[in-house]
């Protein structure tokens, strides 16, 4: 009997946080160090010079004296250690402590900022400050991680979730991310749409430019030119049907054919990701602009004279089209594969035919892949500005107007806001759409069960388009990177066509020397940087993505709903802005991150989490409930199952988050031209430089070398998340070698 009582009074998770937050209070700086990486704090005057010193000993030091309440807060959750969860002032103690501790650090953090008080009533109440502070460091980071999951442990104690510790306090932490890394910066930024020429705010100056002829304008009903807003809208649903479609020829070639290169077919299929967008625009440019390959041979041949039809919308869908169906085929490979293949054998048992079967059985389970994979295009055409940016010619879309209004001679903040908001309003439209389309259905076909089915091949009539389709996308894929591959070894694209490596030798050369290797190429700096940028934050965005969509599929909660948008929010807006909000949110206390390579991580985490989100969303509405409750059932808690049974059948939900999050960060452009350093310079922002002096060789060169980097990358993640296999017979996706 004493065993089980010592048991129900140990609370590992509570004693965790409660010595995390004493060590950041006691022992870690408690404002930010100049970076974030390195721990050079630690010969420099640790703990006792002030820019160093931990909590406690500025208190003792006499500074900071907003920091004394922190110390009972901290001290609280000590007295109910050994208490049991069932005590009523387990639950009361933690809340109190943890909510007050959470929200005191949040009221002097903003309160008080590197000039004193932020706010005139704050000085006028209490007089003047004679202090200041920065931004947070490691020690105020922790201390406040282990307040806000020391309440989400009180609310669990109060019967929150069946009093689930990981389910309450994964739910506490995604809300205090989202809301501190998406909803706070971008708040900051759209406010500056009620901003007056004065500084005051008014509805009016937000009124007169939402409804500016120039966003909503239908002048293209007349021969001239449409609004900004109403060419978005047409290009991101026709990018979001056709990406959805594409990714699906490719998914069933690779799941549902004997063809024998599934191997150089995926590879094919996943290049155009890992390519910066302009690129592609440039090789676009090359075969059809007015000078194009293709452009000037169909037009010797047939007699007329060359066009500039590829600038604007067929361009710019097209540039699209090859960035962005590799997220569709990302997110629906995963679905395809997790089609219980006994269902489909079930079908044809009762005499279905195997179009019958397809379309009766296998496409409706897939629906859940095909509305996330058209959110996902729709939002990233919406996002995205490269592309319109090289292509658009006078095809305006709502990403390039934001970045102009921005970066241009107007700087304009309140109008790039104004756009933001449309662009938000779009995506929200979409996102109820595909909530609505998918209905309260259950697309549940892997269960407890052992399954040892195969995949039926395709219907032959469905089967001569997808080849057919598959064949002459990878073929003009093919083309493309040829192109991209021609133009880094000639001495000036379409001018002197003489073959050379002089490119990549002013990129990567490398040095031997009696000190060791000296990497002397002029990208070296930013390559490195990027690997280690891309690297870090990859695992970090696919944990992040794979909880929410656990928490979003698994759990029932308040605002689930509003839980679901927020974390799709990010995504929905371009990048552009998001480096913009990210510069006026994080360069002022509490978080003071401008400059460091921590502000990059944090940018390509949320900006890239909604991908496992919506891929592991996908993935998770075909497990069986069942497969939890047994787990359950059987002693295991939610933390165990999430790892033991959940993560291991999410394996291309995993891999499409790991994936994309990596080669994003590799190659993301909008946000990075804000958030780059002198000593945190980015690929991307290297190439643009280079494009900028018309050295184009050296870009493309560069780019060229990112994809084979990636390339491996992508095989190499492949290898170690591996497979999942629903049967247990091999099918015919063995001969895809």
């Amino acid at each position: 009997m004493r065993q089980t009582t010592t048991e129900k009074t140990t609370h590992p998770a509570l004693i965790f946080w409660i010595v995390a937050g004493w060590v950041g209070f006691v022992l870690l700086p408690w404002y930010g160090v100049e970076d974030f990486w390195f721990m050079e704090w630690l010969t420099d005057g640790w703990p006792l010079d002030t820019d160093y010193a931990p909590a406690l000993f500025l208190l003792l030091q006499g500074e900071k004296p907003w920091l004394w309440p922190v110390l009972p807060a901290l001290a609280a959750p000590l007295l109910v250690m050994r208490r049991p969860k069932t005590d009523p002032l387990y639950a009361q103690i933690l809340l109190a402590a943890g909510g007050f501790g959470f929200a005191w650090l949040i009221a002097q953090g903003l309160g008080i900022g590197i000039r004193g008080w932020n706010a005139g009533w704050l000085e006028a109440l209490f007089g003047p400050l004679g202090d200041r502070q920065y931004g947070m460091g490691y020690g105020a980071l922790i201390v406040a991680s282990a307040f806000l999951f020391l309440f989400t442990q009180g609310i669990a104690a109060r019967g929150a979730i069946n009093g689930d510790v990981f389910v309450t306090g994964a739910i506490g932490g995604v809300i205090a991310v989202v809301t501190i890394f998406v909803f706070f910066p971008i708040a900051k930024m759209l406010l500056a749409a009620f901003v007056t020429e004065e500084g005051g705010h008014s509805v009016v100056v937000f009124l007169s430019k939402f409804f500016d002829d120039r966003i909503w304008g239908l002048g293209c009903l007349s021969g001239a030119r449409c609004g900004v807003a109403w060419n978005s809208l047409f290009l991101a649903v026709l990018v979001g049907v056709l990406s959805t479609a594409l990714g699906l020829v490719f998914a069933l070639v690779l799941t549902r054919s004997g063809f024998r290169f599934k191997r150089s077919l995926r590879a094919i299929t996943v290049l155009p990701i890992i390519t910066p967008p302009f690129v592609i625009g440039l090789a676009i440019i090359l075969l059809f602009g007015l000078s194009g390959t293709v452009t000037t041979w169909v037009a010797d041949l047939v007699g007329m004279r060359p066009t500039r039809w590829v600038y604007g919308l067929p361009g710019v869908l097209i540039a699209q089209l090859l960035a962005f169906t590799p997220i569709a085929f990302l997110v629906l490979i995963g679905v395809v594969e997790g089609v219980s293949p006994s269902m489909e054998e079930a079908a044809q048992t009762l005499r279905a035919s195997r179009w019958q079967t397809f379309r009766t059985v296998s496409l409706p389970l897939m629906r859940p892949g095909l509305a996330n994979a058209f959110l996902l295009g729709f939002i990233e055409s919406m996002a995205d500005f490269g592309n319109p940016l090289v292509l658009g010619g006078n095809f305006d879309v709502l990403s390039t107007e934001i970045f102009f209004a921005i970066v241009g001679a107007q700087y304009d903040q309140g109008r790039a806001a104004i756009l933001a908001i449309v662009l938000l309003a779009f995506t929200l439209a979409a996102f109820y759409l595909q909530r609505f389309w998918l209905g309260r259905k259950s697309y549940t076909t892997v269960t407890g069960k052992g399954d040892a089915g195969v995949h039926p091949e395709m219907p032959r009539g469905l089967a001569i388009p997808v080849y057919a389709v598959a064949a002459i996308w990878g073929a003009f894929t093919i083309v493309i990177y040829g192109m991209i591959l021609y133009g880094s070894v000639v001495q000036l694209w379409g001018v002197d066509n003489t073959l050379t490596f002089k490119h990549y030798i002013t990129a990567f050369a490398v040095r031997i020397e009696d000190g060791g290797i000296r990497w002397t190429g002029s990208a070296w700096d930013s390559f490195w940087t990027t690997m280690m940028i891309a690297t870090v934050a990859a695992p970090l965005t696919a944990a992040i993505g794979l909880i929410t969509a656990y928490l979003l599929t698994r759990q029932d909660f308040a605002g689930k709903r509003s839980f679901e948008f927020g974390t799709m929010l990010s995504f929905a807006i371009p990048g552009t802005v998001i480096g913009v909000s990210y510069i006026l949110a994080f360069n002022i206390p509490p978080i003071e991150i401008t400059g460091t390579g921590l502000i990059l991580v944090i940018s390509f985490i949320f900006r890239n989490m909604p991908v496992g989100v919506r891929a592991g969303i996908a993935s998770m509405s075909q497990l069986d409930r069942s497969l939890d409750e047994s787990s359950l059932t059987l002693g295991a808690n939610s933390w165990q199952t999430f790892r033991r049974v959940i993560l291991p059948l999410l394996r291309p939900a995993i891999l499409a988050a790991l994936v994309y999050s990596f080669v994003r960060a590799m190659t993301a452009i909008s946000a990075v031209i804000f958030l780059v350093s002198a000593r945190y310079d980015m690929a991307t922002s290297y190439i643009i430089g280079r494009v900028e002096n018309n050295d184009y060789g050296l870009a493309i060169a560069y780019s060229t070398a990112l994809i084979f980097v990636m390339l491996a990358a992508v095989g190499l993640l492949q290898l170690m998340v591996g497979r999942t296999r629903i049967g247990r017979r091999m099918s015919h996706e063995q001969g895809g070698g």
